[in-house]
């Protein structure tokens, strides 16, 4: 684990440029609409190898593994749960195989699916345990961190912290929720505000909190501001480019690269210190976000 190389970057003060999405990435790579994706990482690893490697190459400086739903219970749904550890094991070292030394690997842990009792039938010590098993078989393919993300339900997102946490004491951590804008501010569908889960995470020993999905970076910008002023936790965004439009009888995300990267110097004065992207993001949208990470964190550079 290159926890140095994290330490590193935490010290320097740079804005550090996050990966996109990965689902449409992997479709152009050829995965059909309505497979499994982390599937692939068994069935096609050279496609999924092209994603990081892609994003490495536009300037991330982390990148994620094709593991967001690489849980057993949301495997479980596709018959596939008896292979949760070998499948997550797989998406570590695919990551880790395709990006450089200079590039961190953080596994990406995502909802199960299910609802924690009372709402649902799952308890939290059986919600924390499947979560163990995937960061136990993450780590053991050499990610550099976990990113526990797209999560709705703060027991859920405490459930898989803490099975971080038991597994690797020393790992970084980043867990992110996804809010929406009602009538009362921002929360999640769950009804948690973003300062109810800066205070959670932050006591439970999360060591980035953050936003992804379900916002374009205009929201995401009121976001992390909220979330800048009730932690003192390093915040991480991901926005998506966009909220989707149906065009054609598709779906498409409307905000280009230089639509996103205009707006990034906002993000960052907001409080934002990992920026990356989420649904609709291409290599192209990250290397525009680079350039203006690297430029806000070395004002003398050439973009």
């Amino acid at each position: 684990m290159s926890s140095n190389t994290f330490n590193l970057m935490l010290k320097s003060g740079s804005i550090i440029p996050l990966d996109g999405a990965w689902g449409t990435e992997l479709n152009r790579y050829g995965l059909p609409t309505g497979a499994v994706p982390e599937a692939w990482n068994l069935e096609q690893p050279a496609s999924v190898a092209e994603v990081p490697r892609s994003y490495a190459e536009a300037g991330a400086k982390i990148v994620l593994t094709n593991t967001f739903g690489g849980n057993r219970f949301k495997l479980a749904k596709s018959g596939l749960d008896a292979k949760s550890a070998e499948i997550n094991l797989a998406g570590a070292r695919i990551s880790k195989a395709a990006v450089g030394p200079d590039v961190l690997v953080f596994g990406s842990v995502g909802p199960s699916g299910e609802f924690l009792e009372p709402l649902g039938t799952i308890s939290a010590a059986d919600m924390q345990a499947a979560f163990c098993n995937q960061v136990e078989a993450l780590v053991a393919g050499g990610v550099d961190g976990i990113v526990v993300e797209t999560m709705t339900d703060l027991e859920e997102a405490l459930c898989a912290l803490r099975a971080a946490k038991s597994v690797q004491p020393s790992l970084p951590v980043a867990v992110t929720l996804t809010y929406d804008k009602g009538l009362h501010g921002y929360a999640t569908m769950m009804g948690v505000t973003p300062r109810q889960a800066a205070g959670q995470l932050e006591a439970e020993g999360a060591d980035i909190i953050g936003t992804n999905c379900g916002n374009g970076i205009e929201n995401m910008i009121e976001i992390i501001r909220e979330l800048a002023a009730c932690t003192t936790r390093p915040l991480w965004a991901k926005p998506n480019a966009g909220l989707p439009q149906l065009v054609l009888g598709k779906t498409v995300f409307p905000a280009t690269p230089a639509d996103m990267a205009a707006q990034v110097p906002a993000l960052i004065t907001a409080g934002a210190r990992f920026v990356g992207g989420c649904c609709g993001t291409t290599p192209a949208h990250i290397n525009a976000i680079a350039e203006v990470c690297l430029h806000s964190s070395n004002p003398d550079s050439t973009i």
